[in-house]
Formats: C-alpha cells, structure tokens, sequence
C-alpha cells in the first residue's frame, strides 16, 4: 500500500504549526458577529468599528517583517514561540479591556503576535520537510486556517449570544499554550542564517513604508500611501548597499518568485471578493443575513475541502498546474456570480465552482513555490513578503470593489460590475499562473538546492 504523503514523522510538527495557524486565524473572522455587542459595550458609533480590523491589518504588516526577519537570524523555534505568547498576551488583555483604546491596543498585540505565525510555520516545513512530502505538508497546515474561516463567524456569534463577546478570546489562551509546550519539542530551533548585526534601519524603514501603503489605501489617503511607497523605494536603495540585507535583492532577481508574489497580490484582491458576498444575496435577493451566510459558507467549505488535496496534487503535478486549475475555476465561479446573482441555484452553483478555485489558489501552492526556491538562510524572509503582498491584494481587492459599487448608477448594476471586475482579476491571475516554471523544472531547481 502506498504511504500517505505526509509521514509520521512528520506529524508532530505540522500538529505544532497548524495549531498556531489555526488560533491566528480564528482570531479575525470570530470577531465579526460580536462587533454590534462591543460597541454597545464600550459607547461607540459603528463606523468606529472599522479600527478593529484596520488596526489588526496594519500591525500584521509590520508583524510579517520583524518575525520573517527574526526567525532567518535566530531560529524558528524561539520566534514561533514568541509570537504564540504575543498573541495570548494580547487576547487575555481584550478579555479585560476596560474602554475602546485599551481593547485597540489589544487587538494590536493579538496581530503583534498572528502575523508572524504562519510565515514562521511555512519557512519551518520547508526547512524540515522533504520536497515530496512538503506540499501535502503545507497544504494540511493551510486546512487549519481555511477551517478557522469557517469556524470563526459561527462561534463567536455563540459564545456572543449566550456568554459574552468577551469571552470569544478565551479559547486562545489554552490553545496558545498548548502550542508553546509543544514547539518546545518539535519545533527546529537552529537558526538557519547566521548573519552580522541585524540592520534595524532597514528594518525601520520597511515596516514604516508598508504601514503608509496599507493605511494609505485602507483609508483612501493617497499622498499617505504616496509616501509609503517613497519610503518603500527608499529601503530597496538601502537593501543594495546594507552588509546583511533584511530583504536580500538576490529574492527579486529570481523570476520565479517575482512572477509568485505578483500573483499573490492578485489572489489577495480575489479573496477579498469573499467579503461581499453575503451583503450581495442580501441586497439582490433580500435573503436574511444567516440564510446569505450559509451560501457563502458553502464555498468556505467547498474552499476547506480542497485545500489537502490542492496540496498533495502539488507533489505530484507541480504548483504551476495546481494554480492554473485554481484561476480557472476561480474566474468562472466569479463570473457565474456576476451574472447570476438574482439566482438562489446560480449562486450556490457559483459558490461551489470558485470554492474549488479558492482551495487551489490560496494557502499551500504559492508558499511551496518560495520553499522550493529560496534556500533556508532566506525562506522566512522570502515567504514574510508571501504574506504581505497577500495583504496588499486584499485591501485593493475591497477598494477596487468598493469604488465600483458607490460609482455604479444602480444597486445590482454595482454588484454585477464590482464581480465582473474580480473575474478581471482572475483572468490576470491566470495569465502570470501560466507563465510560471513547470514541474520538470521545479524538480530540477530542487534537485540542485536540496542537499
């Protein structure tokens, strides 16, 4: 009989690793039915709500880049660790905040913390899993965040219902540290890259270009964004003459990757498409809000499902076909939708299609790529600019998305042209997909980099 894939060996590590993913990614979509009881709570308009995820977003940004850049120097094991306590620091601290500030600063140490733990997980698993098991590897891992997804919305609606809001952040803090006793043990905890002193003014100036773009954009301040992108341009000016790069320039001289974090930008903006979904069907088909929900869990699901055989299927086609398949499916699924809205049949048949799209595109596929082609001494690196660009696509995404609605002379008009544009995207999603190496080509890059 043939062995699974992802051995038992493997299986204490990627327990470790989609534990913390799954508690990271828990922590945004369990929000989301408890915001109209936190801010009768704390005494503020709705549209103050909207810092709750802005913030989170915006230190997740510069989160990536401390632990992408930390786990490189001084191993995954301790920054892993680090960014698990963060995180149940932060949720123990908004299960007491007093007021509003006090609860945003929270949430700012809970993204502190989640953002550096799937970049940390990802470069962990390239660093001990070998090339024939390492898609499956992180496509397992990549389930636990697609299971958060659909976990989340439904229970933190119950807890809010029955107990409190605040008490949707008390399951992290047994989870996180679970998972801290177990990355003691499992965990690697050699740093793969041994370098010079740790260039702080790269490091400063990175984090401070992505803020400006992302909040620049969030908030549809362009000279904000403006400056962040001068400051952007400014880092890579110092990466090229820095003696122990942050960012080393060789990452941008491979064609490969640049082609990968291109598309991950574009899948950002496509999963961004998600978000509207149900605020659609309740609008075009004035469905309730829990009847919209279900259909979209449907493609949630259909999404989860996918996901582990996305990721065995890279072992053995290569990620080039596995992505290709995924944009496909994609842009057909959002182009059902944009068209067939107004149906309840269409847009569970939609649901369905760009579900299996999205279970081929997001998590594992574009993270094997950067595992398959960056050496240790650069992965978490290389794959912390993975999860930022993936940042940068989804708040373009719902800009694209939210210029389009409010500049559409009709409702449904609006709906239909914002999906149309995403299908766009997918379309250019797919034309980057194909340009990309094959999987005789992959095999041989690996062949020459694995020891």
């Amino acid at each position: 009989m043939r062995k699974h894939p992802a051995t038992q060996r493997d299986l204490p590590l990627l327990l470790t690793l989609g534990l913390g993913v799954f508690a990271g990614a828990l922590d945004l979509g369990v929000l989301a039915p408890a915001l109209p009881a936190l801010a009768q709570n704390f005494g503020i308009a709705p549209g103050d709500l909207a810092w709750v995820f802005t913030r989170y977003l915006l230190v997740t940004v510069a989160s990536i880049a401390i632990a992408g850049t930390m786990a490189d120097r001084y191993g995954r094991r301790g920054v892993y660790i680090a960014c698990v306590a963060t995180f149940a620091l932060g949720s123990l601290l908004a299960i007491l905040a007093p007021n509003y500030a006090v609860f945003l600063f929270a949430r700012g140490l809970q993204a502190l913390g989640a953002g550096g733990i799937f970049p940390v997980a990802t470069a962990a698993i390239g660093d001990v899993v070998p090339e024939n098991r390492r898609g499956a590897a992180l496509g397992l891992v990549a389930a636990t965040w697609g299971l958060a997804a659909v976990i989340g919305p439904t229970f933190g609606g119950i807890v809010t219902h029955f107990i409190s809001w605040r008490w949707i952040f008390a399951f992290n803090i047994p989870l996180a540290l679970t998972v801290i006793w177990l990355a003691r043990t499992h965990v690697p905890s050699s740093a793969p890259n041994v370098r010079g002193p740790l260039d702080k003014l790269g490091l400063a100036a990175l984090c401070l270009g992505l803020l400006g773009l992302t909040y620049g954009i969030t908030a549809t301040r362009l000279p904000i964004a403006a400056l962040g992108l001068l400051v952007l341009a400014g880092f890579v000016y110092l990466q090229r003459s820095a003696r122990d790069p942050i960012v080393p320039p060789s990452l941008f001289a491979t064609p490969q990757l640049v082609k990968t974090y291109a598309l991950e930008i574009a899948i950002g903006a496509l999963e961004g498409s998600l978000f509207f979904i149900p605020t659609v069907l309740v609008g075009a088909q004035n469905l309730s809000y829990a009847a919209a929900g279900l259909v979209a869990a449907l493609g949630a699901l259909t999404f989860v499902a996918v996901i582990p055989a996305a990721g065995r299927a890279l072992d053995r086609i290569g990620s080039r076909d596995v992505l290709i398949g995924g944009a496909l499916c994609t842009e057909a699924g959002l182009a059902i939708f944009a068209l067939g809205f107004g149906s309840i049949w269409l847009s569970l048949l939609a649901m369905i299609v760009a579900g299996v799209g999205f279970g081929a595109l997001l998590g594992a596929p574009t993270r094997y790529i950067v595992t398959s082609t960056v050496d240790a001494a650069k992965r978490g690196t290389a794959v912390g600019l993975l999860s930022q660009a993936l940042i940068v696509g989804q708040i373009l995404g719902g800009s694209i998305a939210g210029g389009v609605m409010n500049a559409a002379h009709s409702q449904n008009g609006g709906y239909r042209a914002a999906y149309l544009s995403f299908a766009g995207i997918a379309l250019l999603a797919l034309a980057i997909t194909a340009t990309l190496d094959d999987r005789a080509k992959e095999l041989a890059r690996s062949a020459v980099r694995e020891p």
